[in-house]
């Protein structure tokens, strides 16, 4: 079930009138044929960190209107500022024709979202799950693959792990929640509690995870010395979990 309104209670006063202000202007630029905004993401499962994490929404519409859109794309860069990311622009059909194609990504907004304004499609969506685990193990390996790729491009250095890091463990946490799902097991709003799951249902020690999410959090901040030693370990945890993929236990439940 999506989390309710009580999660933007807990965003902060700064974050909720954006959120406002946002909804009306895209009423105002888009009209009759705005149809819902959703709010989706870490603001809507309560692991939104104010100056950190960014707002993403969705918007539903009766129609496309690129006229309109072009008009939306002059005001961005202002909402952008605020942290609010260019939003996914879909009909109700555009949603509906995707729920098998994109089974992981729709699993998260379901799991938890918030509805700004209008109607919520996802009560009355059904997704298959037939292409989750191809897509789960699609992300975990590109995630890998891309984290290699791009600590290469940042010379190795110590400053780039620690960029990397938190972007990496940011996209694979959709992955994991699907991983989740395919287990049968309860799946978790909060980050911390997702990760905390890995040891039960992977039989993957999450303490890596954890402490890469106190990166992000900037709870913690190791040194030139500790953040190779970290990293290191964070590309063997992943690649665990890849080996993991492997297996065929992790299946759709019945």
């Amino acid at each position: 079930m999506p989390l309710t309104e009580g999660v933007l209670r807990d965003l902060p006063a700064e974050v909720r009138q954006v959120l406002q202000s946002y909804v009306a202007e895209m009423a105002r630029i888009f009209g009759p044929t705005l149809e819902g905004v959703l709010l989706y993401g870490s603001a809507a499962c309560g692991d939104y960190l104010p100056g950190r994490s960014n707002l993403n929404l969705m918007v539903i519409l009766s129609a496309h209107d690129a006229v309109k859109l072009g008009q939306y794309a002059k005001v961005h860069r202002r909402w952008q500022k605020e942290g609010i990311v260019v939003p996914l622009f879909l009909t109700e059909r555009e949603i509906r024709a995707g729920a098998d194609s994109f089974p992981l990504e729709y699993l998260d907004i379901e799991h938890a979202h918030v509805l700004l304004k209008g109607r919520d499609p996802f009560p009355e969506l059904s997704i298959n799950l037939r292409n989750l685990r191809g897509q789960c193990e699609q992300e975990i390996r590109g995630n890998l693959l891309r984290l290699r790729q791009r600590f290469v491009e940042g010379a190795g250095k110590p400053e780039a792990a620690a960029i990397l890091m938190p972007l990496s463990l940011t996209s694979l946490l959709p992955a994991l929640k699907g991983l989740l799902r395919l287990l049968g097991l309860r799946v978790p709003a909060s980050a911390d509690a997702v990760l905390a799951s890995l040891k039960a249902g992977l039989e993957v020690d999450p303490a890596v995870f954890q402490e890469v999410l106190s990166l992000k959090r900037g709870l913690i901040t190791p040194g030139p010395l500790e953040l190779p030693r970290l990293f290191e370990r964070y590309l063997s945890t992943l690649q665990n979990l890849v080996e993991k993929l492997e297996h065929p236990e992790v299946a759709p439940q019945p």
